[in-house]
């Protein structure tokens, strides 16, 4: 398998977890829709959805097609925000914050991975990891406003 090729797997890995955490902050967002931190939440789930956006494209300049789903993490993550909505709105912003830092331990992986391309570590290093970064610290607000 050559040098593309994996890196292109790695992204196709992290697409999927954003598609996943898109999926995420919708079912968050139904359980605080009347609520001013709804407004925070949108926020964060818009900037994944920009993550997708921008993780297709490099795929695509990799010469591959973006998949489509977001995989066993994102059966997962239902199951995780499923359990967090049946227990109350503080567990379902502690699920939201285990998915962040999950994000963040994947794109950190993807930044120690040789075979990931430069320019793919570029995009990593200088949008991605840094927001996933910043939601890990607005959700935290969120959780201690409550």
């Amino acid at each position: 398998m050559n040098t593309t090729t994996q890196c292109i797997e790695v992204c196709q890995s992290l697409l999927r977890g954003e598609r996943s955490a898109v999926e995420t902050y919708n079912q968050a967002i139904e359980k605080y829709a009347h609520e001013p931190r709804s407004v925070e939440l949108r926020k964060i789930r818009d900037e994944h959805k920009h993550a997708v956006n921008l993780l297709e494209e490099n795929i695509r300049q990799m010469g591959d097609r973006p998949g489509t789903d977001s995989g066993a993490w994102g059966s997962f993550t239902h199951f995780v925000q499923g359990t967090a909505n049946l227990f109350g709105r503080d567990s379902a912003v502690e699920s939201l914050q285990t998915g962040e830092k999950k994000g963040k331990g994947d794109y950190e992986d993807a930044l120690e991975n040789e075979e990931v391309l430069p320019e793919c570590k570029t995009l990593i290093r200088t949008e991605l990891l840094p927001r996933v970064c910043r939601h890990i610290g607005e959700l935290e607000q969120i959780q201690n406003a409550s």
